[in-house]
């Protein structure tokens, strides 16, 4: 059908002088239909289709605006998805079309010119945390949310590990946990000045010693960008905006997760169906396909994974069989009373081992409430059996009722524990006792 556009093009050419087969070439039109479209006085209309007959009818458009209306950054390939998950038949582009007419184009053009950087295989992977604290209070979370997000920069394999912390710690276990979803380490792995790693001397950024290890533990370098140059590592930083606009989203719709843990779940399977099994627009390929090539220029992953463990040092009180972890107070055996135990607690984890002379004495779990006690059965047993055992005995009195002529008169005995000969109190509290039971001074 031909579109007002070519009809107002079909007319300007007509008075150039242009025949009609001329105009038929040029606008893709037979010279006929050219020239009764010519001959008409008004432009084509658009042709009647009943809605029922349309791909994009009125239930899915306004199917979209309920999308819309409650996520109003929603990507179309979200749109897309859910239509075709609720029985919509058309295409990618059909959705695409009725979004920019209900919202328009959705970017607009950058302010500046930029160019995409070249690496190799296994030359640079790339790392960075998102807050998503928004998001948590927005499900009602009362623990911080926190994405750890790794990418290979030629194969485009990523991972998305969502953490309560972007500690130190956090950031080791991020970057251990993609080596080994990758099977191997790259030559260098770049990020922005992190304080959890560095610290900034002007235009230099130094490593914290711990992370000079991590990186001589893997044999690769971990590089920082300069000052303002985030878009050094895009690689990294634009999935960020696909986890926000498509992937949360998506999440929110199909049912809010309950824990972190079914997050993490819902992000691997996720990014397994949609990203790495997708052709990248980049590469033009699929990156778990490209993967394949690049992990043979990974370097192999180190004999022992690098420990992330929170670790510390507590003494134990000398008389009372407990350390404070975290502002409360845990037991532990008898036989460490005044000894120095390690802490030792995995990172996302809200248990802990006591460890004395390299042997696991005790495990805890975190309690959320500070300043109070929390006991192991068998300590607290051990503990009053122990301060009963060593408590000497304690002197007796005991009152002592002798019957003398059937009148009852009171003497104490005293107990073991006195080395004094008892008192004769008879002597020392005279008195007599009337025939009517009173007392004669």
């Amino acid at each position: 059908m031909m579109s007002q556009e070519t009809y107002v093009k079909i007319q300007d050419l007509k008075k150039q002088g242009w025949t009609n087969k001329e105009i038929g070439e040029e606008v893709g039109f037979h010279p006929a239909t050219i020239a009764r479209r010519l001959a008409a006085e008004d432009p084509p209309t658009k042709r009647a289709v009943p809605d029922e007959a349309l791909v994009m009818n009125q239930h899915w458009q306004t199917r979209i605006d309920e999308l819309l209306t409650k996520w109003p950054r929603l990507l179309g390939i979200s749109v897309f998805y859910r239509l075709r998950s609720e029985g919509f038949g058309g295409g990618y582009s059909t959705v695409t079309r009725q979004l920019r007419e209900v919202r328009g184009p959705r970017f607009r053009a950058a302010d500046r010119v930029s160019v995409p950087i070249h690496t190799d295989p296994g030359e640079e992977a790339q790392f960075d945390f998102c807050d998503l604290n928004d998001w948590a209070a927005r499900w009602g979370w009362t623990t911080p949310l926190f994405c750890f997000g790794m990418i290979l920069c030629w194969s485009r394999q990523r991972i998305w590990w969502f953490t309560t912390s972007q500690d130190q710690h956090h950031t080791f276990e991020g970057m251990a946990r993609f080596f080994d979803t990758v099977g191997g380490v790259p030559a260098a792995c770049r990020t922005d000045r992190m304080g959890a790693l560095g610290r900034s001397q002007g235009t230099r950024f130094v490593l914290h010693p711990p992370a000079v290890g991590f990186a001589a533990h893997h044999a690769t370098a971990i590089t920082a960008c300069k000052a303002r140059d985030a878009k050094r590592k895009g690689k990294v930083e634009r999935p960020f905006r696909q986890l926000q606009e498509t992937f949360l989203p998506e999440v929110e719709i199909d049912g809010i997760p309950t824990d972190i843990a079914e997050l993490n779940r819902r992000a691997s399977a996720w990014l397994d169906e949609r990203v790495h099994g997708v052709a990248s627009r980049t590469t033009g390929e699929q990156p778990k396909v490209r993967l394949q090539v690049e992990r043979s220029f990974l370097a192999s992953l180190p004999r022992d994974r690098f420990d992330t463990d929170y670790v510390e040092t507590r003494r134990v009180h000398n008389i009372v069989p407990l350390i404070s972890v975290g502002g409360s107070r845990y037991s532990v055996p008898n036989n460490v009373l005044g000894q120095k135990v390690e802490i030792r607690r995995p990172v996302d984890s809200n248990r802990f081992e006591v460890r004395w002379a390299g042997n696991i004495i005790i495990t805890h779990t975190l309690v959320a409430e500070t300043g109070v006690e929390v006991w192991d059965p068998a300590h607290r047993r051990q503990a009053e059996t122990a301060a009963m055992a060593d408590r000497p005995a304690q002197p007796v009195l005991r009152l002592i009722v002798d019957s003398i002529d059937e009148e009852e008169q009171g003497r104490l005995e005293v107990g073991d524990g006195f080395d004094v000969e008892p008192p004769d109190l008879a002597v020392r509290y005279p008195h007599d006792i009337d025939n009517e039971g009173g007392v004669i001074a």
